[in-house]
């Protein structure tokens, strides 16, 4: 009976490495919305990493976030590095590309929880009186992920984020445009 019990706890743990094996090794969130200001502004508040703290989904998750910037202080080589509790993490992001009032291109190292390299980039693109922000990131999942990723939907969960943060960057945005606040 033991025996019976064995090779059918065998024949799972097979099929789950199998099924989580073979899920797949590449991942891209898109989130898109548009926003009732010039490019200029919305390029500014995500080419600038000091201006994250007004409209990122993560900067309210923890309270008590060490933050360290280097580099210059907006553009290509500005880095934002965080120290966070459980909900954040630790890691760095660096702008590695910066089309002005097209486009920030963004290399994303996270430490903790889980060790991973993505990029991510903001296209901003005017659409008549508004501007179109897209927000998306793309990396590959390690074997740990792809197994997280048999009980929780990874996309809708970062989806949801990104667009927590663009319905904040719109908020943000849009009421400077209001008061007539010039970038």
């Amino acid at each position: 009976m033991l025996t019976k019990i064995l090779i059918g706890v065998a024949v799972v743990l097979v099929l789950l490495f199998v099924a989580i094996a073979t899920r797949p090794s590449r991942f891209r969130y898109v989130r898109s919305t548009r926003i009732k200001a010039p490019p200029a502004v919305l390029f500014d508040l995500v080419n600038n990493l000091r201006k994250w703290h007004g409209w990122s989904p993560w900067e309210k998750l923890d309270p008590n976030l060490q933050r360290i910037y280097d580099g210059p202080e907006a553009g290509v080589g500005a880095t934002y590095a965080w120290k966070g509790n459980g909900n954040v993490g630790e890691g760095r992001m660096t702008i590695v590309g910066s089309q002005p009032h097209e486009r920030v291109d963004l290399k994303l190292e996270f430490f903790k929880p889980f060790t991973a390299t993505n990029s991510a980039d903001f296209v901003f693109k005017k659409v008549g009186d508004e501007t179109e922000v897209t927000w998306s990131m793309e990396g590959n999942y390690n074997f740990m992920t792809k197994a997280i990723g048999l009980v929780m939907n990874m996309e809708k969960l970062c989806g949801g984020q990104f667009e927590e943060g663009l319905a904040n960057m719109k908020q943000l945005a849009e009421s400077q445009a209001k008061v007539g606040v010039q970038h």
